[in-house]
């Protein structure tokens, strides 16, 4: 197979190429210059030496006598022989020839309107060509016309013409090459630089591959430049953020998209798998930036979809609950175990009973209570697990009287745990030992769940309403990238179904309508 030229070859041609067609067109113009000078300085020399003859007066004697004669001759070979034109004779008033080899015939006039009495120059090619002068021969007397005067020089050949001018084309042509071979070859070395060594093909392979590596890999992927303007993304990438296509040059800061997305594609959060939302989605960024030869030029972020497994969480979460539930119970009735036995040991049988007597009274009563006023079994279990928990670290949690919650649906039930454990979560948080937290939950007229979680901690400002629901928003030490998720979460499972979710100073407030996306 014959071996297709490098991309240094191919400038050095091309280059070659260009100088050659400019040197021909500077050729080309050399040489209409130098014919147009020829008939320009030639034809003024030659119409001069037909002038000097045609005011001869042994020309004029001899053409008043209307017959051809020695002298005539005479004096025209002697024009022709100090001017050096190819030939110089003399005709009559009717244009035959008086003089030369062709005496007698008539003069080859062409578009000549010397006859008329004006001096003319042209080229005439009876055969071969010639430039010639016409001078017509007048009476001094009446300004009658005697004859003509015709001066002719053979006409240079293209390649005499060539050779004439040829010592600057060749100069020309050397200085155009050299320049061009130079040009092409520091070119070549600059381009081959810039493209790392690769030759077009190779270069065109490399960006075939990426192609199909970008748009088959399950991952997102975006890159950006240092103004944040994106340089590259693919097709799970463009779903996860939900861009239409076409985004390649557009800014990230000018994309519909939640600004703490925004801020993790700019690079204005850190850190490793950081979890956002991005519409209904939820999404694990790594942001990595990109430096060349030292220079950073911009930045790749990879992202990852998480709303199957965050799905899978929320579905796991009740049965997170009867194990807190377990734990909690174990260890309370642990506790309770360790000061019964104190009692027997101090021999107090009547305070053992009136003891135990008690701590069955108290747990009859709250799973009494729970499940009169909350008749779905993973959603009272809930809320006994959470009761355990404010429990274990000094806080309590009650139930509002007013709750009335019936049993719900497991996909509806699966949300409205989520949402009020981290709520509940929340409210536990932000309350110390000796705090309280009230949970109000019941159904409106269209089925929907209304949920209150109140507590006495010290509330969220005015100001903070809305920023406490934004991913990536926490009060809590953020380690792991992690925290700032729940508030989100919740207000994303509200409004998939069509409800809300709001906070008006310690009192949380959310609607989760029975109907609605239940992805």
């Amino acid at each position: 197979m014959r071996r297709s030229l490098t991309l240094a070859g191919q400038l050095l041609v091309l280059q070659l190429g260009i100088v050659l067609l400019v040197v021909s067109a500077v050729a080309a113009v050399s040489l209409a210059e130098s014919d147009a000078d020829f008939r320009t300085q030639e034809g003024a020399r030659l119409r001069s030496v037909g002038e000097n003859l045609a005011v001869n007066s042994t020309v004029r004697l001899s053409l008043g006598t209307d017959s051809e004669s020695e002298a005539l001759a005479a004096a025209a070979e002697s024009a022709r022989a100090v001017s050096g034109a190819a030939y110089v004779v003399v005709t009559d008033a009717a244009g035959k020839l008086l003089t030369g080899p062709d005496a007698g015939r008539p003069a080859a006039l062409g578009a000549s309107d010397a006859l008329a009495g004006r001096s003319w120059i042209g080229v005439i090619d009876d055969g071969s060509a010639f430039l010639v002068a016409h001078v017509p021969v007048l009476d001094d007397d009446h300004g009658d016309l005697l004859g003509l005067v015709l001066v002719g020089h053979t006409y240079p050949t293209l390649p005499e013409r060539f050779v004439s001018a040829g010592s600057d084309l060749l100069t020309y042509l050397a200085i155009g090459a050299a320049v061009g071979v130079a040009g092409s070859l520091l070119l070549a070395r600059r381009v081959k630089r810039q493209t790392l060594g690769l030759e077009p093909v190779e270069i065109t392979g490399l960006v075939e591959h990426r192609e199909a590596m970008l748009h088959g890999i399950r991952e997102g992927v975006v890159g950006t430049d240092t103004a944040d303007r994106v340089t590259l993304i693919n097709d799970e990438a463009a779903r996860l953020l939900g861009l239409p296509g076409g985004q390649t040059g557009r800014s990230l800061h000018q994309q519909p998209m939640d600004p703490h997305l925004r801020d993790v594609l700019t690079g204005k959060v850190t850190g490793a798998d950081r979890v956002v939302l991005s519409g209904d989605r939820v999404v694990v960024l790594n942001r990595e930036p990109v430096v060349v030869r030292g220079r950073r030029v911009g930045s790749v972020t990879t992202l990852r979809d998480r709303t199957e497994l965050t799905a899978l969480r929320r579905e796991l979460d009740r049965s997170r609950h009867t194990t807190d539930t377990l734990r909690a119970q174990a260890h309370e009735f642990a506790n309770r175990l360790h000061t019964i036995a104190g009692l027997v040991e101090l021999g107090e049988h009547d305070e053992v009973v009136g003891y135990i007597t008690r701590v069955s009274q108290v747990a009859e009563e709250l799973n009494r209570d729970v499940t009169r006023l909350v008749r779905d079994p993973s959603l009272a279990a809930l809320f006994i697990a959470k009761a355990s928990v404010a429990a274990e670290q000094g806080a309590e949690l009650a139930l509002s009287p007013g709750s009335d919650l019936p049993s719900l649906d497991d996909h509806l039930a699966t949300d409205v745990g989520t949402v009020l454990g981290n709520l509940v979560d929340n409210a536990l948080a932000a309350i110390g030992p000796g705090g309280r937290v009230e949970v109000d939950v019941r159904t409106d007229a269209d089925g929907a769940v209304l949920a209150t979680v109140t507590d006495t901690g010290p509330g969220v400002p005015p100001e903070l309403a809305e920023e406490v629901f934004r991913q990536g928003y926490t009060t809590k030490p953020a380690t792991d990238g992690h925290h700032g998720l729940g508030l989100a979460l919740t207000r994303l499972i509200c409004t998939q179904r069509g409800g809300d979710v709001s906070v008006s100073g310690s009192v949380f407030t959310a609607r989760i309508p029975a109907t609605g996306d239940q992805s």
